[in-house]
């Protein structure tokens, strides 16, 4: 049997592709089929923009899941991973940060039960993991009992190694996606300035991401970042096939996305993954928005919470449903991955996609100047 360490150095091999998705809005959320038979290919026979089309076009991902926020036991967590599975749920989305292990652990512990072709997935670079007495895992994740503290690492080799731990940790032996992680102004653990990070992974993981895509050992790479100055850099210094736009596009905040990073995934066939389209669960009613606890919430934001509320409750449409939809609509969008700490928020989360939102709803929001005239409210359209 082929080992991780021999499949990652491996050039030229063919891999398992990933199968079963989710469509909208007709079966968003029932399995599609069995094995697509167009998508057990290598790779390079498929442009990578080709084949993220067939991503499912929702997904879970992992941050609750790596207890950022709060305590989930191991028990729960995988309540949460079967809930979505038997919604249909096919697309999973992580990162070594996440809990600083933990939630590969977790996903990997579900995951590796299952058909590999059954789904698909994603996890991030930049970030290893080094076991030490001495760890940072409290202090930076405290309640995931980490005993790692990351090294950041954007250099060709870091990256490829951090392939090999992710799937050590999930116990799988293909990754669809990776996202270069947090290499982006807002993260605040750095030691160095972000500009730095981005220029070795200029010179070190972008070419090397370019190298595993052709190797076959993934099928797709890009950013995952919650500002869009790293994305237009990538852009114009790299050829990335996908973003993960995180904290960027949702209803209380999407305009830079909207018209800065939108226009130019069209000019050059890129497409976006959705992450915080609830901004972390403020829109569902959180005071915490997005991804530090800490910060203060801007007053204008609880004011248009407040008024997306009223509206929606007037057309007896829930908020979080408005949201999650809203953040689909964009046609660069192939997916959006929802983050869910229990089963009832991942199932809440997948029927609000089903649900049918009328349009004066959206013409009301565009009337109060709540969401960008130019902002899609239906599937598909830009």
């Amino acid at each position: 049997m082929t080992t991780r360490r021999d499949f990652l150095n491996l050039a030229g091999k063919s891999v398992i592709a990933a199968g079963v998705g989710l469509a909208l809005p007709k079966q968003l959320l029932a399995v599609t089929g069995s094995k697509n038979e167009h998508l057990i290919k290598k790779p390079m026979e498929t442009a990578a923009n080709d084949w993220i089309k067939s991503l499912p076009h929702f997904g879970i991902g992992g941050v609750p899941l790596g207890n950022e926020f709060e305590e989930v036991t191991d028990e729960q967590a995988h309540g949460t991973l079967a809930a979505a599975w038997e919604a249909g749920v096919r697309y999973f989305d992580m990162a070594p940060w996440y809990g600083l292990g933990l939630a590969e652990r977790r996903f990997g512990a579900f995951l590796h039960n299952q058909k590999r072709e059954d789904f698909y997935i994603s996890t991030k670079v930049g970030k290893l993991l080094k076991a030490s007495k001495n760890n940072r895992g409290h202090e930076m994740f405290p309640h995931a009992g980490s005993p790692n503290s990351p090294v950041y690492d954007y250099t060709g080799p870091g990256v490829r190694r951090s392939v090999e731990d992710s799937l050590q940790r999930l116990g799988i032996d293909s990754i669809d996606m990776v996202f270069v992680h947090d290499l982006s102004s807002d993260f605040p653990w750095f030691d160095r300035p972000w500009t730095e990070y981005y220029d070795i992974a200029k010179k070190g993981a972008f070419p090397e991401l370019n190298k595993m895509r052709e190797e076959g050992l993934i099928k797709a790479w890009g950013l995952g970042v919650n500002t869009p100055e790293p994305i237009l850099m990538t852009m114009r210094d790299a050829t990335p096939d996908v973003f993960l736009v995180a904290s960027q596009y949702s209803l209380i905040d999407h305009e830079n996305a909207l018209h800065q990073l939108f226009p130019e995934f069209r000019k050059r066939n890129i497409k976006a993954v959705i992450g915080s389209s609830l901004n972390a669960g403020f829109i569902s009613g959180s005071n915490r928005y997005n991804y530090n606890p800490k910060k203060p919430i801007p007053k204008e934001y609880f004011d248009k919470r407040d008024q997306l509320n009223k509206i929606a409750a007037s057309h007896h449409i829930d908020l979080r449903t408005a949201a999650l939809q809203f953040s689909s609509y964009p046609d660069v969008v192939a997916s959006m991955v929802v983050g869910a700490r229990t089963a009832k928020q991942i199932r809440d989360d997948a029927a609000s996609l089903q649900v049918k939102i009328p349009a004066d709803f959206w013409a009301e929001l565009k009337s109060k100047k709540l969401i960008d005239k130019d902002a899609p409210t239906s599937m598909g359209h830009a």
